[in-house]
């Protein structure tokens, strides 16, 4: 897994590259831990070379997510491949998390 970040207009664009699993995921929640995030207003999560996702990877999003609604910070995930689309509707994550088809949508939302 490679995580790699750019910021961007007060938005902190983070881009998610092969497998979040077990191990990738306490990266993952490192990334999403540090305090220099919560500086900006807006997440948005590119997922298009996310291959798989594991219960740990999920589990990492959900437990940022109150922290996230808590300090007003969007956060909103895109180019999402069907597969690992799939396991966030299959959980009903989709309901409690912002996935859209691309980045110009998430920036739409975002900027609501």
């Amino acid at each position: 897994m490679k995580i790699t970040q750019e910021i961007k207009d007060n938005t902190v664009i983070m881009t998610l590259d092969g497998e979040l699993d077990a191990s990738s995921s306490v990266i993952l929640d490192e990334e999403l831990s540090d305090p220099e995030i919560m500086k900006y207003a807006k997440v948005l999560v590119n997922c298009q070379d996310l291959n798989y996702i594991s219960s740990a990877g999920l589990g990492v999003f959900i437990s940022h997510l109150q922290r996230f609604e808590d300090a007003q910070i969007k956060l909103i995930f895109y180019n999402m491949q069907d597969k690992v689309r799939n396991v966030f509707e299959i959980l009903g994550l989709d309901l409690l998390m912002t996935i859209v088809s691309d980045y110009e949508e998430a920036r739409t939302i975002a900027n609501e």
